[in-house]
């Protein structure tokens, strides 16, 4: 019996357009929209591989083959173009040249020639450094919240920009690998704008924590700055006010953490040693000014809420 209907079913479509016309305009749109719908998985499948071969790529630190998927007037929400986006990329591989990268598709927008698609990445990779007598192995741990924009250029789909939604990254050495610090500050704000930057530590009790909050521009290439180290208060929660810059960038709100022990040498002396360093940065979107928008003063508005103005 269920063949039968499919049979008497499949043979009503072929006759559609004969035996009742009036009926031919449901077929003909329902027919539509099956081969939009094979369109639009083939379109969704096109975009998908484009971040998937993103992570066999970068699991092979195949630079070239990372390039191929990305448009020659790509830029990024930083202004990087393509030559300085990927400029960093070698320059990270070759710091951390363990790094691993873990990418999760979260939703997927298209149409018939754009597509954007929002991603959660995370990265994690080994470093190691001198710290005063002691050689440190150090851990990478970056997490980001981001949109892909992606173009079609003639059979190719080719990732044209990206925006970071949210960052932050933590490289920690020593004893700071098993501290648990915290480093929060707006995710965005406006340009010439106050926020605060708030550090919290759990100083471990043997310890003496001293460190330094600032801010940073993403520009490049990025400039060294000079940091101001302050014991931990009490409290263990290190605050300070920044205004946000109007040059038109993004910018990093950075914590650099030290973890400093003591122990006796003798009756007399005593060694002090820095035992662990933590670096913490988190993005700070920085909305331009729009000069351009035109405000009414008081009195104008007085005016049109008492029926003078024009």
């Amino acid at each position: 019996m269920k063949k039968l209907s499919v049979l008497l079913f499949a043979a009503l479509l072929l006759a559609g357009n004969t035996v009742i016309p009036a009926e031919a305009g449901i077929f003909a749109a329902q027919k539509a929209r099956i081969e939009q719908n094979k369109i639009n998985k083939s379109t969704l499948n096109a975009v998908k591989n484009v971040i998937d071969q993103q992570s066999v790529y970068t699991s092979k630190y195949d630079l070239e083959g990372l390039k191929s998927l990305y448009s020659p007037n790509f830029v990024n929400s930083d202004g990087f173009n393509r030559d300085v986006y990927f400029k960093l990329i070698e320059e990270t591989w070759k710091i951390y040249p363990d790094i691993v990268y873990y990418t999760d598709i979260k939703n997927i927008e298209f149409s018939e020639n754009y597509a954007a698609v929002l991603v959660e990445e995370s990265a994690v990779a080994t470093s190691q450094e001198n710290i005063g007598e002691f050689i440190a192995v150090g851990e990478l741990y970056s997490t980001s919240k981001c949109i892909y924009y992606l173009e079609k250029q003639g059979q190719k789909w080719l990732i044209s920009s990206e925006k970071i939604l949210e960052e932050t990254s933590s490289l920690k050495y020593g004893d700071a690998r098993y501290v648990n610090m915290e480093l929060s500050a707006p995710n965005q704000t406006g340009a010439g704008k106050t926020y605060t930057a708030t550090l919290k530590v759990d100083t471990p009790q043997d310890a003496v924590v001293v460190a330094s909050i600032s801010k940073e521009n993403i520009v490049y290439p990025q400039p060294q700055t000079d940091e101001a180290f302050r014991k931990l208060p009490d409290d263990n929660i290190l605050e300070r006010y920044f205004t946000s810059n109007k040059l038109n960038v993004n910018e990093y709100a950075v914590a650099s953490v030290g973890i400093t022990r003591a122990e006796n040498i003798s009756e007399d002396k005593i060694r002090v040693y820095m035992g662990g360093l933590a670096f913490i940065m988190t993005r700070v979107n920085v909305i331009p000014e729009n000069n351009y928008v035109k405000l009414e003063d008081k009195q104008t508005v007085k005016d049109k809420e008492d029926g003078k103005g024009k």
